[in-house]
């Protein structure tokens, strides 16, 4: 067998140190018929989770549903939140395989991939998470944004413009990507 590149190694190592939760709907009461066009055919927010014993857990958790509350996210059923966690379990496939499975069964319009946890997990990247934001990249062929997490966020507040500029880029690509599907 040919050895692989030291980064194709580096990068396995990488991703298969994480656990990504399957989608949890965050938002199942609200009604189909009244979730903006511009929403597209859902979301997926992937986010590491939050560790009951962090003073910012909290804030954080508060913050993140008042981002997704600007974009209305909170009028859409199908907003599904996808929790990272460090340290595999046995037995667990890669995180970036498992995302990908995950994207493909969810089909979402768009994933947002908050903090640099969740990029390492879901997308298997290890370069700074600012020199992917604005980057145009994919996972199963769906439009993926990467911006900071709620609580990077709490403790850099000058960051909050930009991240909100994400979020705008987001619900733009999401409502590009399925104009004419309609929300289930």
């Amino acid at each position: 067998m040919p050895a692989q590149p030291a980064n194709t190694i580096e990068r396995v190592a990488a991703v298969s140190a994480w656990t990504i939760q399957a989608p949890r709907l965050l938002y199942p009461q609200a009604d189909p018929s009244q979730a903006p066009l511009a929403l597209g055919a859902g979301w997926l927010v992937v986010a590491e989770a939050f560790a009951p014993d962090d003073p910012l857990a909290e804030g954080a958790e508060r913050l993140l549903h008042a981002m997704l509350h600007a974009l209305q996210l909170h009028r859409h059923p199908r907003v599904g939140l996808c929790s990272v966690s460090a340290g595999a379990e046995p037995g667990a496939q890669a995180a970036d395989a498992a995302m990908a499975e995950h994207v493909a069964a969810f089909a979402p319009a768009v994933v947002l991939v908050m903090g640099r946890s969740a990029m390492q997990a879901a997308l298997g990247r290890r370069e700074p998470l600012g020199k992917l934001r604005g980057e145009t990249l994919a996972l199963a062929g769906v439009p993926v944004v990467v911006t900071f997490d709620a609580r990077f966020l709490l403790r850099n507040a000058a960051s909050k413009s930009v991240a909100w500029a994400d979020l705008c880029r987001a619900r733009a690509l999401a409502g590009r990507s399925s104009a004419n599907a309609p929300v289930p």
